[in-house]
């Protein structure tokens, strides 16, 4: 449209609250409904997998400040079976055996916080101490059983869809080559900025709670369940939210005892976890174990894959059980055109925090693993890695196109995208660089590693979304929406896009979200779903404002309704020919006060998912004396559909490179062989900071689908997806020299240098 803002660099509309008086969170908010709450405190099993047989909380329950002490026994609590195993069920404090380190076993009640932290330490819990199982390829064929009602570790299956094993003995005939590789995709905490908190009050029948979360109408389900009332009877109130990646989406035990416990006493209750509860109650992400096997001819043609997933759950059977099956077996075939693929998950408890969906979720595994594969492969041949990815590339194509494990794709164009990274990183130049250094036995060795990928976003069940937009007097509008943001910039876009349609101007446009009271329905943020449903639906529901507002600006014309034209430029309404006289919104909202005002609700449902890809090129020297690896330069080609605003797809991009890097260089949750979690602080897991990321390269594609009126695909989690195979491919490349061809995440100083030594000893 000639003059829309779409499509523009815009600045955020959120940052100068941000920048100035800063964010209200769960632990700023100052609620008249929460005047003299007190504060819960969870006091959490010390033990990784026990059977408890008794808990005394008389010392906590005279300690200062407490008002009560509540076990799972006191408040009645009974076991609740999980969505995706119903023979997995538990009470919400553990009652009968404790699974993992960190799960809540009572919630004392006092009137400080710091007076709960006090009481917690003198709980008194006996332990009969059960095997503790962390490893999940040995925890899937162990006797002890996490759940015995189960009666196994594997608690979820992808035979169980109808998906087929792995049988067929003659699926690698007629290859030349064949590479295998058992892959580690590590644990990894989220860390957002912002810790879980929350609070509940119960005001004239019905529970208020205030949660950070990325789904309020889903929390608000959630809730009720725990608390025995209909969905109408809770509303959700979401304040600023300081980053969720995933781990916010669903409610905890934590959250979901509130209502109960303040019911019980009668007053408001509020609860903040520390850090360190973050690190271990906090759901994780990946922990998957691959075993892959790749095989072709040796002129570079692949013509089967083969990809085995050991999916670890945690403790607990959340929706971290079904992300192996749902998420990275259908995206197993990756960018290429392989004729043969098999992929068979299986999902195993260990006592482990519990797995959840974390930016990605089952996407980024998959690529790390295709893209393992294909340079294995490439080194086994002697080929350019780059020259393996273009021979096996699935051809630009416009129409929907399957692949051979059976996922369609909606648009893709992966060669294109894989030119560009490699034009805006100079990868001739690379690699004549990387030549000079190991022709001169430099021991600072230059890596050069490249990730072609597919992934798919705003996904089942998650395909419909709704907004509705209300007239202000002043000719403003308030945008309600679905979605809540968390760092991604929905008022700004929101605001761009119902400006666009309307010609309101975008300051005065506001934008609400995260209040069930106000926005009764609605999908959330996850999924990178926000601007091809959410937005999708402000754009749906601007253009039915814009009709209705037309028709009262006929009348105000005195015109007929289809000789009425809005100039957006303007913001109002005219008889098409004659512009000088007009009726702006102002002058509309006025005319339909009178009935009440005007507004307008729609709801949008999505053909299908998108499938954004790309290609990052990743640029490392690793010191092969100290095995020490820094981070030169990352160029990325995301190619997210028609871009709504460069500088959000941008700030997007970064933070999902930084976590993706992240990944491969430095994060890892880790547990001693007793369960008991080693990087529970920021002090010991290494949390990445700017300081050891390079300025970014981001290179523009767009590729519009054509599955929402936008065109719009997923950007939240494509940087992440990119980057990780990327860096830990420049990683390795760096060291083929020197006769290493795998090493596992995190690429450490530590574990380079002892793949170093390691090749050395060996040759």
């Amino acid at each position: 449209m000639t003059g829309s803002i779409l499509g523009n660099r815009v600045i955020r509309k959120e940052d100068p609250k941000f920048l100035t008086t800063g964010g209200v969170y769960v632990d700023d908010m100052d609620e008249p409904l929460l005047e003299g709450a007190l504060h819960v405190t969870y006091a959490r099993s010390v033990m990784a997998h026990a059977r408890i047989t008794g808990i005394d909380t008389a010392a906590a329950a005279g300690a200062p400040g407490v008002v009560a002490v509540y076990t799972a026994a006191d408040l009645s609590l009974e076991p609740v079976p999980a969505a995706f195993n119903p023979a997995a069920a538990r009470t919400l404090l553990a009652s009968d055996i404790a699974r993992y380190v960190g799960e809540p076993l009572a919630a004392i009640v006092t009137e400080r916080k710091d007076q709960g932290e006090d009481a917690a330490e003198l709980i008194e819990v006996d332990y009969e101490p059960l095997e503790v199982l962390l490893d999940v390829e040995e925890a899937a064929a162990s006797s002890t059983h996490l759940y015995p009602a189960a009666g196994s570790n594997v608690v979820f299956d992808s035979t169980a869809l109808g998906m087929p094993g792995m049988t067929d003995e003659t699926f690698f005939e007629g290859c030349e080559v064949v590479v295998s590789e058992r892959l580690v995709n590590q644990r990894l905490a989220p860390c957002p900025l912002e810790v879980r908190g929350s609070a509940a009050a119960w005001v004239d029948g019905r529970l208020h709670q205030w949660l950070s979360t990325q789904h309020a109408q889903g929390a608000r389900e959630a809730l009720a369940a725990a608390n025995g009332v209909d969905g109408a009877d809770v509303r959700v109130i979401t304040p600023d939210v300081g980053g969720g990646f995933g781990a916010k989406i669903g409610t905890y035990s934590e959250e979901q005892l509130l209502g109960r416990i303040s019911k019980e006493l009668g007053r408001p209750v509020s609860w903040r976890e520390t850090r360190s509860e973050s690190m271990v109650g906090l759901g994780h992400g990946r922990a998957q174990v691959q075993h892959i096997t790749l095989g072709g001819t040796r002129d570079g043609q692949v013509l089967a894959y083969r990809l085995r997933v050991f999916q670890d759950c945690g403790a607990v059977v959340e929706i971290g059980t079904v992300l192996a099956a749902f998420m990275t077996r259908p995206m197993s075939s990756g960018v290429y055109a392989i004729p043969k693929i098999e992929c068979h998950t299986s999902s195993v408890v260990t006592n482990t925090t519990p797995i959840v969906a974390y930016r990605g979720a089952g996407r980024p595994e998959a690529a790390a693993a295709i893209e393992r594969a294909m340079d294995l492969f490439a080194a086994e041949i002697g080929m350019d890695p780059v020259d393996v990815r273009r021979q096996n590339l699935i051809p630009k194509f416009e129409e929907p196109h399957t692949t051979t494990i059976g996922q369609t794709y909606d648009v893709g164009d992966y060669e294109t995208a894989l030119d560009n990274a490699l034009a805006a990183a100079g990868y001739a130049d690379l690699r004549a660089e990387q030549a000079t250094r190991r022709a001169s036995s430099d021991p600072k060795q230059l890596g050069i590693g490249v990730s072609v990928y597919v992934e798919i976003t705003g996904g089942a069940p998650q395909l419909h979304e709704d907004a509705r937009i209300e007239l202000r007097e002043d000719g403003g509008a308030v945008v309600y929406t679905g979605t809540s943001p968390h760092g991604q910039g929905h008022v700004t876009a929101w605001s761009m896009i119902a400006s666009s349609d309307t010609g309101i101007p975008m300051d005065q446009i506001d934008v609400i979200w995260g209040d069930t009271d106000l926005v009764s329905a609605g999908g959330g943020t996850m999924g990178s779903r926000s601007l091809q449903q959410g937005g999708s639906a402000v754009h749906v529901t601007a253009e039915a404002l814009v009709e209705a507002a037309r028709q009262i600006a006929a009348g105000l014309l005195e015109a007929d309704a289809a000789d009425v034209v809005l100039d957006t430029e303007r913001g109002a309404f005219h008889v098409a020919g004659t512009p000088a006289v007009a009726q702006t919104w102002a002058d509309v909202a006025a005319a339909a006060a009178a009935e009440g005002g005007l507004s307008a609700a729609e709801t949008f449902t999505a053909a299908s998912a998108t499938f954004p890809f790309g290609c990052h090129v990743a640029v490392v020297e690793v010191d092969t004396e100290t095995g020490k690896v820094r981070h030169l330069r990352h160029a990325a080609c995301d190619d997210a559909g028609r871009v709504l605003n460069p500088m959000l797809l941008e700030g997007q991009i970064h933070g999902g490179i930084a976590q993706g890097a992240a990944q491969a260089l430095m994060e890892e949750v880790r547990y001693d062989e007793d369960g008991n979690p080693v990087t529970s602080n920021l002090a010991d897991y290494a949390f990445i900071s700017a300081a050891e990321l390079p300025s970014f390269e981001v290179v523009h594609m767009e590729t519009p689908t054509p599955v929402n009126p936008l065109g719009a695909k997923g950007i939240g989690e494509s940087g992440t997806i990119g980057s990780t195979p990327a860096v830990q491919s420049a990683v390795i490349d760096a060291l083929l020299p020197l006769g290493v061809r795998h090493v596992d995440m995190p690429l450490t100083p530590q574990r380079v240098w002892e793949a170093i030594q390691a090749a050395r000893t060996s040759a």
